[in-house]
Parts: structure tokens; sequence; C-alpha cells
């Protein structure tokens, strides 16, 4: 007995570690950012703090077209699956590079950034693979990449299917994957951020016909919990929308429970016409993954004016805390707050106050008299400025301190005509790379540390517009907030400039970018036939410049009281931010306790370390992945490096020059025995030059 006894305690230690030990888990990376948890975290070692400087290219990979990719690639039994800047969806052999096929899109049904796709199977063997161009969610044969004609309409349905008439012909696409459960697949989606945005309700799909399961409604409908937050009948999305998730979501699987990030109303900035807190608008919603019922909520934002998303998906975690071990729930905030909650109450683990805040001045707008402010883990991106922290490198420090201190600023700073800063900014604190935690409860997430200033200016009015023609009108009602009046954009915000568009592109190509939108732009798909016809004469400068007389907003597009003059950064006249460095920062928080463990400035500016300038950090795009060899790969930065770090300690060990900025998440996996890092480098983001690679790595 006594030796049978050692024999049947090593079985049950392997019985109760077996889920962690998971063959599957120990090789391929199948799901978005590396499992339903969506925790970055991979068990493979074979590449370690060691060894991690022999690193060397594998191999490469040349997608059909070049511009941004953000996609985090999936691997499953040795082939890769990704998609390119213009949503070709490829399947690669994962230990070589070589292309087995490639599907895009016949019907060119839209442009946008993907930040890859969802693989799913069943006991059957049937696989798929299931991506989004435009509205359209396509399942394809993971093994020819063929669309499954038995999945709706020709292998594709549309994510406006459960939205509601009011959403038949507004602008719905979805930047990334869905989330699988069971033989359901729950779509995020992107909207409009203006008055005619679709409502953003959850939605889920049967993935083997392609029928719809279920819908959450985050704007409520009578008798629906939350409705009282709304003015009545804001469900049947007239002029409020939003309320999206855009980011994705994370599952719990064995308890059939769905955690869903959402963002803000529509219109971002002012919500005059939408009175209320606004739930469940910029909420954390912990729903039954089976059937859609709202199991509990928080919300981090109420009535949000700020343009505050929750910005990636959440983290599904089990933490030490107060001497219990607890199953809990992460998110990481645009602010550069990471909230964290017991999985099933919803119940803060570390506290939450509510503080008051400055009301708006702005007449119509009533915006909420406190909001929740975290006490800890302490922020990882800063929460105020003063003249102290503005860059002391700029040749413009005078002029930067003169424009500092005619803003509003402060703790959720209402936004305002005299201008109002926002920091953190609109690309956060934390972005939609999403944050990595290992299994001893450590989160890896980077930060933006970049000021942008919102100022509101009266919406003109259609006596006003009235001496336009109907070009110009269209123009200066939904283009010149970003472009502005003269059309010269703002490339230092990454709004290029209009003029003379007609010698670097066709009238079709910008036709289409009017009706689907691409990058941060979306589609005007609500603007009639004509009013697009008009907008591109106008743009192509053979459109004749009297007035009509008449302004006809056509009862399509709810006009608001104020818009912003755009998404301007603070920058100084060289394009650099006009606040002190850090620009960017590299964070582990050990969220057993919220103490941190360690702090990086993360990117640089080589020209101003060549200056003599000490390392600044710089914006960043794209998350971690923490790997049991001990390493946090990373590339994110605008200097198109991909970085590997000593996850313990943050130590820099290993760096390579990229062939385009990767601002995306990195995977990394295993075939026949060698474990690879691989990585899309896209560009275009920051000023960056465009690439079309997909660049993978491993030990000679």
């Amino acid at each position: 007995m006594f030796r049978i006894f050692p024999f049947l305690l090593i079985i049950a230690v392997l019985v109760a570690f077996y889920p962690r030990f998971d063959e599957k888990t120990n090789v391929d990376w199948d799901e978005y950012l590396g499992g339903p948890d969506r925790n970055h975290y991979s068990l493979l070692n074979q590449i370690d703090t060691n060894n991690v400087t022999q690193l060397k290219v594998a191999w490469s990979y040349a997608a059909p077209d070049t511009g941004q990719m953000q996609m985090n690639p999936i691997i499953v039994k040795g082939k890769l699956y990704g998609i390119s800047s213009a949503l070709q969806v490829f399947a690669l052999d994962a230990a070589t590079g070589q292309e087995i096929w490639r599907f895009g899109d016949p019907f060119k049904s839209g442009v946008s950034t993907s930040r890859g796709v969802t693989y799913w199977t069943n006991q059957q063997g049937d696989e798929r693979i299931l991506f989004t161009s435009g509205h359209w969610l396509y399942a394809l044969n993971a093994t020819t990449g063929k669309p499954i004609d038995s999945f709706g309409q020709a292998g594709r349905i549309s994510l406006r299917t459960g939205l509601g008439e009011s959403a038949k012909e507004k602008f719905v696409i979805s930047n990334t994957p869905g989330t699988v459960f069971e033989n359901l697949i729950i779509m995020p989606m992107r909207l409009s951020e203006g008055a005619d945005a679709a409502p953003g309700h959850v939605q889920a799909f049967d993935i083997q016909t392609g029928k719809l399961a279920w819908v959450f409604h985050t704007i409520p409908q009578p008798g629906e919990y939350g409705y009282d937050t709304w003015p009545k009948n804001t469900w049947k999305n007239t002029d409020v929308g939003g309320a999206n998730n855009w980011a994705g979501m994370a599952v719990d699987r064995q308890r059939g429970i769905l955690f869903v990030p959402t963002g803000s109303a529509a219109f971002d900035f002012y919500g005059g016409n939408r009175k209320g807190k606004n739930l469940f608008a910029n909420c954390l919603l912990a729903l039954d993954a089976r059937t859609g019922k709202r199991l509990w909520h928080y919300q981090f934002v109420h009535h949000d004016v700020w343009d505050r998303d929750f910005p990636s998906p959440p983290n599904l975690i089990t933490v030490n805390h107060n001497g219990k071990r607890v199953d809990a729930v992460a998110q990481t905030t645009k602010s550069g707050h990471v909230l964290v909650f017991d999985r099933l109450t919803g119940k803060s683990l570390f506290p939450i106050k509510e503080v008051a805040v400055e009301q708006s001045k702005l007449p119509g707008e009533s915006t909420w008299p406190t909001q929740p402010q975290p006490t800890k883990p302490a922020a990882f991106a800063r929460q105020s400025l003063t003249e102290k922290d503005l860059n002391p490198y700029s040749k413009d420090h005078d002029s930067l301190v003169t424009v500092f201190k005619s803003l509003k600023k402060g703790y959720m700073a209402p936004p305002s005509k005299q201008g109002t800063l926002i920091f953190p900014g609109y690309d956060g604190g934390a972005e939609w790379g999403g944050a990595a935690v290992d299994p001893n409860g450590i989160m890896y997430v980077n930060s933006n540390e970049m000021a942008w200033v919102l100022t509101m200016v009266d919406t003109p009015k259609q006596s006003e517009l009235a001496h336009l023609s109907e070009g110009a009108k269209t123009y200066t009602l939904y283009c010149s907030a970003c472009h502005g009046p003269e059309r010269k954009g703002n490339t230092k915000s990454g709004y290029p400039s209009l003029v003379d568009i007609q010698l670097r592109q066709s009238r079709d190509y910008v036709k289409n970018i009017v009706s689907n939108g691409k990058g941060m732009m979306p589609g005007f798909t609500t603007l009639k036939p004509e009013e697009k016809a008009a907008l591109v004469a106008f743009l192509f400068g053979d459109e004749k410049q009297e007035a009509t007389g008449v302004v006809n907003n056509k009862g399509k597009n709810p006009v608001i009281p104020y818009k912003t003059t755009g998404y301007n950064k603070f920058l100084d006249s060289q394009g650099y931010p006009a606040i002190a460095p850090p620009w960017g920062t590299l964070n582990a928080i050990n969220l057993n306790t919220g103490e941190y463990v360690w702090k990086n400035v993360f990117g640089e500016y080589p020209e101003l370390k060549a200056k003599g300038i000490p390392q600044t950090g710089s914006e960043n795009y794209g998350g971690p992945v923490v790997t049991a060899g001990g390493l946090l790969f990373i590339a994110a930065t605008r200097d198109a490096k991909f970085r590997a770090y000593n996850s313990k300690n943050g130590k820099l060990l290993w760096e390579y020059q990229l062939p385009a900025a990767g601002f995306a998440t990195p995977s990394t996996y295993q075939v026949n025995g060698r474990q690879y890092v691989v990585i899309a480098c896209g560009g275009t983001k920051l000023g960056t030059n465009k690439g079309n690679q997909v660049v993978a790595f491993a030990l000679p």
C-alpha cells in the first residue's frame, strides 16, 4: 500500500492540473489573444530568457495588399490563419509561411482594419473560419477557404440582422473576431459615432446555420432593466445609437458566462438628447452565454461625453485576494485604470469611489454629477498635468504653455467651447491590443500617454449653409470636423488632407471610402446617392459652387446642436507630444495585491535619441504576449521594433527592426517541436510606412 500511495498521489496531481497542461493549449494559438480568457499567455517555454537573443527570422509572408494590419494570427494543427489589410483571409503552413489558400470578399463589401479571424470545430470534424467584411459575417471551410453555402445565404449573414429596422442602412462593421461559445458566435460591432449611429445590441448567431440565436439590448426597450436611464423611446434609434461592443469579449465556458465591455452612446461628445446614466453604455456586462440574459453589470462612465469606451477585451483570471482564491475578471480602461471584479457577483475586489465632477455648461447638456474613480491599482497612465509637465525639449515651450493655460482641465472635465484637455487621450491609456496576464495574476499592459484637445462648436444652422453647393454642405456637416473646413486635414493626428485628392485617387475609390469607411473613418451609409455624388464632385473640384438657396437634411440624419473641431492631439509644431515624456509605458501589475511589479518607458523616437535626448517612449497599438519561458514579446511602437523583455523584472533582452511597424498583438505556437513567435507588420498609423509582412521568429 505504501508503494502504491506515491503513485496515486502523482496521478491525483496530474489530474488536478491537467487543464493547465492540455496539449492543445501548449502547442496551438487557436483563438484570438490566445484563448477564451483573452490572457495572451502561452505555456510554451522552448524560447526563454537564456536563449531569446538567438532568435532569427524563420519565415515571412507577403500579403497581397499593403496597409494597416492589426490581426492577431491564430494557429491550429500546423496552419496559420490571418487576414490582410484589405480583408483577404489566408491560410499558411505555420512552419514555412507558404500560402495554402486565400479568400477575398467577392462582393467587395467593406474597407476596414481587422484584428483577425475566428476558428470553430465540432466533434464531427466540421472546421470553420469566420470573419467579417463590411456588415457581413462569413463562414469559410477551414481546409479549402471556400464559403459554406449552408451558412446564411451563400456563406454569409448580415450583422444588422438583430438591430431592428432603424439600422437597415446604417454603418455596421466589425474590426474584432467574434467569441465562440458552444455552437454560437457572439459578434462585436463597430458603428458610426455620430447621431446616425445604429444601436449597439449584442448578437449571438448559430455558427452552423447563421440564424440569430439571441439579442441583448444595450439600449433597453420598455420593461427591460435600464430603460429608465434614457429618455423614453430612445430604443427606437431616431437620433441615439452606439453602446456597442467593438473591442471584443471573453467567455468563461465552464460557467457559461460571457463578459462584454461596451462603448459610449452616440454622438460621442454631446448627450443633451440622451439625458440619464445611459445603461448599458460604458459597462462591463456579464451575460448568460446561452441566452443573453443579464447577470450583472458595472458602469464605469455615466452619461459618457468623452469617448471613454472600454478599449479591450477583459481578462479572466484567478487571484489570491484577502487569503482566498477568487475567479475574477479584469478590465483595462482608456483612462489608465484596471478594474477587477468577482466573476460571479460583479463585486469589485478593490475600492472604487464616486467623486463629484465639474458639470457641463453647454446649453442643453446634462452631465452626470459624479463619476467612478478607482483607488487601486494605481493608474498606469498619468491622471493630471501641470505646466511643469509640458515637453521640456520642444522649441515651442512658451506657446505650449499659452495653449495649456487656455484649456479646461481636471478629472472628467466636460467638453467645452474653450477647449478641454483629454488626458489620457482618446486612444488611452489602454488600447485595443489588450493586456496579458500570467497564471500568477501578473498583468502586463502597454499604455499611451498622449493628450488630446476636445473643442465644441455650434453646428451650422440651415440658413448658414444656404449659400453652399450641395456637396459643400455635405462636406461641412459630415467631413469638416476631421479634415478641416479647408480640406487640409490634420496629418499629425492621423487625418489626411483632401486637397487635390483627384491627383491621388480615383472617383470610385473615394466613393467606396465615403460609403464603407476606412481605418478610423466610418462609412456614411445613410447619405443618399445624390448626396454622395455631390460630395465627391465637391472634393474633385468640378461641382459648381453657386448656392442652391435650399438646405434640406431630408430627415435622414439628425442634426445635433454642437459638433467638434476634430480629433486633435496636443502637439508642438514639429509633431511631437506637447507633454513631457514618457509618451508610452509598459507596466506589470500584481492583481493579487494591486501593487506594481515594474514599469518601463516603452518605445522611442530614433531622431530624438540621436540628439542625446533620453528614451521618450511613444504611442503604441497592439498588445503583449507572455510565455512560460519568462518572456514578454511586444511590437506596437512607432519605431517598428519587436522586443522581448524578462517578464519578471522588465529587462529588455532582445529587439529586432521589423520591415514595418507591428501595430498588432503577436502570437506564439509550436509546430514539429519548434516554437515560433509571429507578428503582423502593417504600419500606416502614427505616420509610419505601409507594410504587408507577416514575420515569424524561431531559434536556429
